[in-house]
């Protein structure tokens, strides 16, 4: 029959097993649908429909670093024609208005020297011979200079000729520099006649001998311009203010960003893309979870989980309008490090980071921030005990949060106001996640019925009403279960069980007692034993109920299903044997089922715990002389009995762990009823003065 019920309750656990695996599974999918969905939104909420000419109803920020080629190019046009244009001087030029000067003073010379012409005729003679137009008084003056002063004159006109054409002439200065001979000869120590015979001469002489280098000024030109780098519009930067107008440069930098929404594509290529990119990352999430936590696949933990993904992630994407910096993705972790473990939580912060950071377009200090932040914070929760004391990982969080940010505003070298403006919104972040994980994680504990280590610690304290009854109405019942509770907890951390859940299992395992508590030996106190007035019949039932009546008083009080199966299991099926003997000695036909709890024997190690502590805390306690033989006589007699009873076939009891578990308890035990010493009777000593 026992076997046949073991058989029957292994297919009932693989059924609900199994139910788990492909509810869990319908989740799973409709989770990866909704991310895709999310991103896909995202992706199309990103593209405009706008023209040119038309109005930004919005600010247009570019979502990658871009080339500005409009600007750039007025920038490298600008550079081209800053560039002064390149001359050279003809050489040429300046040497053949020099040989014209030396070849009219040579002429003079050699005119001079013909004494038998008269002066009209050396006049006559030296205009045939030049080119150049001079009147007779300056040919006149030139015949009648000394040779000295002649040569010193030629001199002069020669020095002055380099001084004007060194520098050279261009076509457009010619005038001027003619205009300018006036002044030039003026400051000459020369006679009149003198300057105005060398002003006349370089009039007709003087021409440009300065010209453009076209070749050399366009490759300069093009040089200056190359040395212009591109004009980047950084991501995240503005491309157009809400009210601005779409000239022509910002509607293709819009385009390059990928924001323009053309009517004539479909963009199933980058839709499709995204839906992979996410699958993927579904995929090796869910491997994670499959590989190292395989028991949360098939339980609600990995529903809470899935929903605590997808609610961030929308809640993030809400905030995300309001400032990029105060998007609560810590919250997860948090929440998933105390509902769920501190692995799961951190790789989740790690997902939701990237994850928030492809869709949004989040900058590398951000993500960097996002994914540090969360996993110190999930590490700094993971050894809370009270709820309260989340407000510790939250100010660790806003603190890495400020150190990150101050750390890249510095590394990129940002003014101090704008890392102090950052530094404030992401330490908001921190206290906003905090308060999230806070207000929210009553509500998962209760709609996913999860019982955290926050959940336990509040049912252990001693005002919880059922507790305060437990002390007012059995106290007797009360001790029991507290010592029951130290046992157990001790017992747990030696095999490496849940000890908080032990422990606080072991306080609830007996509230049945509540219905008729003086029926119960530990709380007889200075009374006669109602037992006596009643059959061994009458006697097993009062003693059988207080298991079904403490989960009646249990679900009453909505306590968690775990704390349930305390009170339901911490008795098995064992058999009421003192009544039972009883009953036998006044009738020896009786059913032994009748005699037996009809709780479901300990399914975890932790209920097994409380059931063996229960018997040998009560049994040590019945001890006339708890000496040291005694003592570990009874626990090993108690332990080994529920053994060959069967009551620890259904918990993943070793015999290491059993071998543990005696010891942990006799050690307890004997430090709990140790040999006192008895001190002898002595009459009250008093001082004088007192």
């Amino acid at each position: 029959m026992i076997k046949r019920n073991q058989a029957k309750k292994e297919r009932t656990n693989l059924a609900s097993l199994g139910s788990n695996r492909n509810i869990n599974l319908i989740f799973i999918i409709f989770f990866t649908i909704i991310l895709i969905f999310i991103s896909i939104l995202r992706f199309e909420d990103n593209k405009l429909k706008i023209g040119l000419n038309d109005y930004a109803d919005r600010d247009i920020r570019a979502t990658k670093d871009i080339v500005d080629k409009y600007a750039t190019e007025v920038r490298r046009q600008e550079a081209y024609n800053s560039v002064e244009p390149k001359y050279r001087v003809n050489p040429s030029i300046q040497m053949g208005i020099k040989e014209s000067i030396s070849n009219l003073f040579d002429i003079v010379r050699d005119t001079k020297i013909k004494t038998n012409l008269s002066n009209r005729q050396k006049i006559n003679l030296v205009r045939d011979d030049l080119d150049l137009d001079l009147n007779d008084s300056s040919i006149t003056h030139l015949l009648n200079m000394e040779y000295k002063d002649l040569n010193s004159y030629e001199a002069t006109l020669l020095d002055l000729t380099t001084q004007i054409m060194g520098v050279g002439i261009r076509e457009e200065d010619l005038e001027y520099e003619k205009d300018n001979l006036d002044k030039t000869f003026e400051s000459l120590s020369i006679t009149e006649s003198q300057k105005n015979i060398g002003i006349s001469l370089l009039s007709q002489l003087l021409e440009p001998n300065k010209f453009l280098d076209q070749m050399e000024t366009t490759r300069i030109r093009e040089l200056a311009a190359s040395m212009i780098e591109d004009v980047i519009v950084k991501e995240n930067e503005i491309i157009a203010s809400q009210g601005e107008k779409i000239d022509r440069q910002k509607l293709e930098l819009i385009k390059e960003s990928g924001l323009l929404k053309e009517s004539n594509t479909l963009d199933l290529f980058p839709k499709f893309g995204i839906a992979l990119l996410v699958i993927l990352g579904v995929f090796s999430l869910v491997g994670y979870i499959f590989f190292y936590d395989r028991d949360i696949i098939y339980s609600n933990r990995m529903r809470v989980y899935l929903f605590i993904n997808v609610l961030v992630v929308l809640l993030s994407r809400a905030i995300f309008s309001f400032s990029p910096n105060l998007i609560p993705v810590a919250t997860a972790g948090m929440l998933i490090s105390i509902l769920i473990n501190s692995r799961l939580a951190i790789i989740a912060n790690i997902f939701l980071s990237l994850f928030l950071g492809m869709i949004l377009g989040l900058d590398t200090s951000l993500i960097t921030m996002l994914i540090i932040g969360g996993s110190l914070a999930v590490l700094v929760i993971s050894y809370q005990k009270q709820r309260t004391n989340i407000l510790l990982s939250g100010l660790v969080l806003a603190f890495a949060n400020v150190i990150v940010i101050t750390s890249f505003g510095l590394i990129k070298g940002l003014k101090g106001t704008e890392i102090l403006i950052r530094d404030l919104q992401v330490f908001i972040n921190g206290i906003l996640s905090m308060v999230l994980a806070i207000g929210s994680l009553p509500l998962w504990e209760r709609f996913f019925s999860i019982l955290t280590p926050i959940r336990l610690l509040e049912l252990s304290n001693p005002n919880q009403p059922l507790l305060k009854r437990l002390m007012l109405e059995a106290p007797g019942t009360y001790h029991h279960s507290l010592m029951v509770g130290n046992l157990s907890e001790a017992a747990a951390d030696a095999i490496g069980a849940n000890s908080l859940l032990a422990r606080v299992g072991a306080y609830y395992h007996d509230i049945g007692k509540l219905y008729k508590p003086y029926y119960f030996k530990e709380n007889q106190f200075g009374m006669s034993n109602p037992h006596d007035l009643l059959t061994p019949e009458e006697s097993v039932e009062i003693i059988l109920e207080h298991v079904s009546e403490g989960v009646e008083l249990a679900r009453d009080n909505k306590l968690p299903k775990e704390i349930i199966n305390f009170i339901d299991e911490h008795h098995g099926s064992t058999l009421v044997a003192y009544f039972y003997h009883l009953a036998k000695e006044s009738n020896g036909s009786i059913d032994i089922e009748d005699y037996r709890y009809k709780g479901n024997k300990p399914q975890s190690r932790e209920t097994a715990l409380v059931m063996l502590a229960d018997s040998v805390e009560a049994a040590v306690r019945s001890l006339k002389e708890p000496s040291q033989e005694n003592v570990e006589e009874m626990v090993k007699k108690i332990v080994k009995g529920k053994l060959a009873d069967g009551q620890l076939d259904e918990c993943d009891i070793t015999n290491k762990d059993i071998n543990i578990i005696i010891n942990t308890f006799i050690n307890i035990l004997l430090g709990i009823y140790h040999d006192r010493i008895e001190y002898p009777s002595m009459e009250p000593i008093v001082e004088e003065g007192h």
